[in-house]
């Protein structure tokens, strides 16, 4: 019916507005059905050339099932009560007297709280250098590259690279946390000058303030509460790195995992993970709130912070670019 009152009228609808646009989402379904089928055979055969690298085998792991069940026995002793099976928290509590947990948490986060107070002067030179605004482009990237640099090298790495320096000892973890520090902190620098109000650098300028001056007063001063949040979000984070860095004998609760590990005693592993989770979640209880207060906004309540600690523990080496 269309076609015929398009004919009496002169127009051929095959060559109408509306033909051109239905064909051309028709060759956009086609060309975005192409581009799907694509990306999942790309992600296929990727995955498959992973399982291959790492030897991920299904068989493998129907084989070590028994053993890894048997080791969550072990994890998890129980005890009865009323002939009932109970978690035998008193397993765990003579552990963590005996080998004086509470102290080596001590020590862990004395190596994060000391190796981000030191690193904090660097970050702070590398974040303010490397903002357009006080260093012209292109000889900011310069300090952007030192930046990058340090973030492309794992805390870990750093601190196999600082073994000759200090052995392998709480004051090796300490500098690895430093150098760390410099070069995710200063980027989180870097990006709060991005965003600050023109405005009062203008107004500073206009006094006949230096260029010195204005970098104090016209662009730090509008990001001082910013900067002293990103500093306890930094420690918080190297809390846990701390943690990682004893896994290779720095010191602290991860060289006690370290050897549990190595004697196979799972259950004082599970009494130690207890105490990195209840300084973990001290710390960062304490640096939300303290971050939140900072920046006027509502404090996290600790119930939220608790039920939302399985999710941060698994983004251990988040990356904060």
């Amino acid at each position: 019916m269309k076609k015929r009152v398009f004919k009496r009228i002169g127009f051929n609808s095959d060559d109408s507005a509306t033909g051109r646009k239905l064909a051309e989402l028709k060759r956009r379904a086609f060309l975005s059905r192409i581009r799907t089928v694509s990306l999942l055979v790309f992600l296929g055969v990727g995955l498959m050339f992973a399982y291959d690298q790492v030897g991920f085998s299904l068989r493998e792991l129907a084989k070590f099932l028994p053993d890894f069940l048997n080791a969550m026995g072990d994890y998890f002793p129980t005890t009865a009560v009323f002939g009932l099976p109970v978690l035998d928290f008193g397993r765990y509590w003579v552990f963590i007297r005996q080998e004086q947990l509470f102290r080596a948490a001590i020590v862990t986060v004395s190596i994060a709280f000391a190796g981000t107070l030191m690193g904090t002067p660097g970050a702070f030179l590398l974040g303010v250098l490397g903002s357009e605004r006080v260093t012209p482009f292109p000889f900011n990237f310069i300090f952007r590259s030192v930046m990058s640099i340090i973030r492309s090298i794992p805390a870990l790495v750093w601190a196999l690279i600082f073994i000759p320096l200090g052995g392998v000892s709480p004051l090796t973890g300490t500098l690895a946390i430093t150098v760390d520090t410099m070069g995710y902190l200063g980027r989180l620098f870097t990006d709060e000058l991005e965003e600050i109000d023109t405005g009062i650098i203008e107004g500073v300028t206009s006094t006949g303030a230096s260029k010195p001056q204005t970098v104090v007063f016209g662009m730090i001063s509008q990001v001082a509460r910013q900067y002293l949040a990103w500093f306890l979000f930094i420690l918080e984070f190297n809390v846990r790195v701390a943690v990682q860095l004893g896994l290779i004998g720095a010191g602290g609760l991860g060289y006690t995992l370290l050897v549990q590990r190595q004697t196979f005693n799972y259950t004082n592993m599970m009494a130690t993970i207890l105490v990195v989770i209840l300084v973990v979640l001290s710390v960062e209880i304490t640096s939300t709130r303290i971050r939140a207060r900072l920046r006027n906004e509502e404090a996290t309540g600790i119930i939220e912070l608790i039920l939302g600690l399985p999710e941060r523990l698994s983004r251990m080496s988040p990356s904060k670019d």
